[in-house]
């Protein structure tokens, strides 16, 4: 028999928009679920970098206090073209900073600055300095025995599980561990301290980046009362009369029909893994290439499909529906792969990305999403959508390619799995990766020219402050090139993926979802992935989907529990349990 329940609202994901969503409602008096999929909370969230783009907030305002709302403006026109909308750029600004604002005043929630350039900080509007804040570091044992259900960071992107910052502040320690005694001690408390979590608790306990920011969001919410069903999938929303009034959902107890007084908030993290989706949708896709998403292959549409079924429209309207990401694929023994995306080695000086006719194409040191739809538009016409990450001796041993660690750490797993290629020679390593030997040959020749005095006149790396700020501050004239001379080679062959999709279901400002006719679908509502991107298929600078996705998921708690305090409503006498009232 078919298990009945109720309460205000439902709230179907667990990434930090469907947890900030809830979060806000629940302090406003409401009664609310989350739902999860997977077994483990955090959706992709807990895999990302954990940066949200907040402009004018309270970080940034220290930072940054000549910054204005006309500049946050032209900015985010410049971006998003055609796609702008004025009343979504002023509530993102009006209401980011009292999101942050509320959420370390109320929760366990905190935020610390970062010093990363917008990534078109020398357009119009742009910004040096001030906009991107990062989730706290966090000890995950204080989820207590729900710290098994978080979800793991990204396994490619951890040194033994240890997980390094996003804003990159202690990997220049790991990459001078053998030049720097402060680096060394720095490398050696971190290393001896993380495996002794290992031993203790079988994963590392102190968190950053993404996994902070889950892990933080989780933990207020289970503070305010609110549960985190895992392994509950929703299958239907329930409509009554045109107005969405609950959903069913399967469990470990079987399958259940929940009643939502006062709204279904879809927050399942967009259509990364929805393959029929995606290729109406990327380009290299639709012509046969290669896509590998980190993200978590749960994420495969449901709340656009839900939300379709009751009238939702989820057009394709960007050039670009994604967060592009070039990525590789990584062999990890035991017939298991995993996808490694390329967030810092395309930033150092040495390290060249070509095609197939061994041809530069792109400043390499621009955002991952810039790359990626430049790899995209390099490629059109061609069956397959790859580049290949190229370097010599003395790049790979300081730095790294990849996947493959610097040295000291050993090359040879990588070269028999395959990972990584060598050539004693450029046209060896050509011929080993099937590049075109003299294309890439000529390349290196072109480059090498000017490169030896710091100098991209091809492509112009490190001309802006986003290019040095991933790069080496250390290597002169210019952190973000150096020749690429001294054999052996080395080359991973890198392919497109994502960190999330940007097309998505048509919402108005507070985020119920839009029929085609413009009509709002009572009782239903999408915030993060689920909704279109304000931004356009445009990536401005570092945290423009979690900044936004928060900021709206705050706006849409809000809103939400508006409506429900509204005279004449049984919501309007309800109080939380801290006294604010409904």
């Amino acid at each position: 028999m078919e298990q009945q329940q109720e309460r205000d609202l439902i709230v179907v994901g667990s990434g930090a928009a469907g947890l900030t969503c809830a979060i806000t409602a629940r302090k406003r008096g409401l009664d609310v679920v989350v739902l999860e999929k997977e077994p483990v909370f955090g959706g992709t969230t807990a895999l990302s970098g954990g940066v949200l783009w907040i402009p004018m907030g309270p970080h940034g305002r220290q930072q940054n206090p000549a910054d204005t709302r006309e500049a946050v403006r032209t900015y985010l026109m410049h971006e998003s073209g055609r796609f702008y909308d004025q009343a979504a750029a002023d509530a993102l600004i009006d209401k980011g900073s009292e999101m942050v604002e509320f959420l370390q005043r109320e929760t366990q929630m905190q935020f610390v600055p970062t010093l990363y350039p917008d990534y078109h900080c020398d357009a119009p509007g742009g910004a040096q300095v001030g906009r991107s804040i990062l989730a706290a570091p966090y000890d995950i044992r204080g989820l207590g025995p729900d710290m098994a259900r978080l979800k793991p960071p990204l396994e490619t992107i951890t040194f033994i599980g240890m997980m390094f910052n996003s804003s990159n502040a202690d990997l220049k320690h790991f990459f001078r561990a053998t030049k720097s005694l402060t680096s060394f001690l720095y490398v050696a408390r971190r290393l001896a301290t993380h495996v002794k979590e290992l031993l203790l608790y079988r994963r590392g306990v102190q968190v950053t980046s993404g996994n902070a920011l889950a892990a933080r969001l989780a933990r207020s919410a289970m503070d305010l009362g609110i549960p985190i069903e895992t392994s509950t999938p929703v299958r239907q929303l329930v409509v009554e009369g045109g107005r969405v009034v609950g959903v069913r959902a399967e469990g470990p107890g079987g399958t259940r029909r929940l009643r939502a007084r006062h709204g279904v908030v879809l927050a399942c993290g967009g259509f990364p893994h929805d393959l029929k989706r995606i290729a109406q949708a990327y380009p290299h896709v639709a012509r046969g290439g290669e896509h590998l998403s980190p993200t978590p292959k749960s994420n495969t549409g449901d709340g656009l499909a839900l939300a379709e079924s009751a009238g939702g429209v989820a057009d394709i309207r960007y050039a670009d529906s994604a967060a592009w990401m070039p990525v590789s694929r990584v062999p990890l023994g035991n017939g298991r792969e995993g996808v490694f995306p390329h967030l810092l080695d395309r930033y150092k000086p040495g390290v060249i990305g070509v095609l197939k006719n061994g041809r530069r194409f792109t400043n390499e040191s621009e955002s991952y999403h810039d790359v990626g739809a430049a790899l995209v538009r390099a490629c059109e016409g061609q069956e397959e959508t790859v580049m290949w990450l190229v370097c010599d001796k003395a790049c790979l041993a300081k730095y790294g390619l990849g996947y493959v660690k610097p040295a000291p750490m050993p090359l040879g797993p990588h070269l028999r799995s395959g990972y990584l290629l060598r050539g004693a020679t450029l046209a060896e390593l050509a011929r080993n990766a099937g590049i075109d030997p003299a294309g890439l040959e000529a390349t290196v020749r072109a480059y090498n020219e000017h490169a030896v005095r710091g100098e991209d006149p091809a492509f112009g790396r490190g001309k802006s402050a986003f290019n040095r700020y991933l790069a080496d501050p250390e290597h002169g004239p210019n952190p973000c090139v150096a020749p690429v001379q001294q054999g052996p080679f080395y080359a991973v062959r890198v392919v497109m993926g994502d960190l999330g999709t940007f097309d998505g279901l048509q919402t108005g400002l507070t985020g119920e979802v839009l029929r085609r006719d413009g009509s709002a679908i009572a009782g239903l509502y999408a915030v993060g992935n689920d909704r279109a991107s304000m931004m356009g298929g445009s990536y401005p600078g570092a945290g423009i989907t979690h900044g936004p996705n928060m900021v709206f998921a705050y706006v849409t708690g809000q809103h939400i529990a508006d409506r429900a305090a509204a005279p004449g409503t049984a919501a309007s006498a309800i109080r939380t349990e801290q006294g604010v009232p409904a």
